[in-house]
C-alpha cells in the first residue's frame, strides 16, 4: 500500500471557494457554512483502506463538535472512470453506513481539489471563524496495521484551540494516505 504526504497549505491561508454538489445533486458552497464558528474540509474517497480506518473517528468527530458550531464537509476528487468505487451513487451508500452527518461532495474537475493543494485520502483543513487555515494534516497517528487507536487526537486538539480562540500549535503533522487519483493530464504540478 503505496502512501502520499499531504502537500501543507500555508497556514493562514483563505478557505478556497467551493460550489459542488452532493451524490443527490444539491450544491454546496463555502458560503452555507458562513455561520459556523469553524469549519473543516476533509478530502476523503470511498476505496481508500486509510480513509477506511478512520472512518468511524471522522464520523464520531463530526457529531461531536457540530454541538460546539463546528461545521464539517468532506470531497470525493478521484477519477471515478478509473475508480468507480468512488462513483457518486457508492458515496451516498458509503456516507450512510459510515455513519457521516456531514455533505459529502463530488469534485469532478478536481479543481478544488487542486485549489487546496489536496495530495491525498485523507487529507483535512481547519479553518477559522474567518476562513483562514488554522490546521492542516493528519487526523490523528493510526494507520491501518499500526495499532494506534483512532481518537482523532491531533484534529480534536486543534479544534478545540481554535474553539477557545487560541491558534493550534505550529508543528502539525502531514497527513498520509491514498493519492488522489486524478484524471488523465489532470495531475497537479504539485504532485
Amino acid at each position: 500500500m503505496a502512501a502520499t504526504q499531504s502537500q501543507m497549505l500555508p497556514l493562514g491561508t483563505a478557505a478556497p471557494e467551493f460550489d459542488l454538489p452532493d451524490p443527490d445533486g444539491r450544491h454546496y458552497t463555502l458560503a452555507d457554512f458562513d455561520e459556523a464558528s469553524a469549519l473543516v474540509v476533509a478530502f476523503i474517497c470511498n476505496h481508500c483502506p486509510f480513509v477506511k480506518h478512520i472512518r468511524a473517528g471522522i464520523a464520531a468527530y463530526a457529531k461531536d463538535y457540530a454541538q460546539q458550531d463546528v461545521a464539517m464537509v468532506a470531497i470525493n476528487a478521484n477519477d471515478i472512470d478509473n475508480y468507480p468505487a468512488d462513483a457518486p451513487p457508492l458515496m451516498r451508500d458509503e456516507a450512510r453506513t459510515a455513519g457521516y452527518t456531514f455533505p459529502y461532495l463530488y469534485d469532478e474537475t478536481q479543481e478544488v481539489a487542486k485549489n487546496y493543494l489536496a495530495a491525498c485520502t485523507p487529507d483535512f483543513y481547519l479553518f477559522n471563524r474567518e476562513r483562514q487555515l488554522a490546521y492542516r494534516g493528519q487526523f490523528d497517528g493510526a494507520r491501518p496495521g499500526n495499532g494506534v487507536p483512532v481518537t482523532g487526537a491531533d484534529l480534536r486538539a486543534a479544534t478545540d484551540a481554535i474553539l477557545a480562540g487560541q491558534q493550534p500549535v505550529s508543528e502539525q503533522v502531514p497527513a498520509l494516505g491514498c493519492n488522489i487519483k486524478w484524471k488523465a493530464g489532470n495531475a497537479p504540478d504539485y504532485f
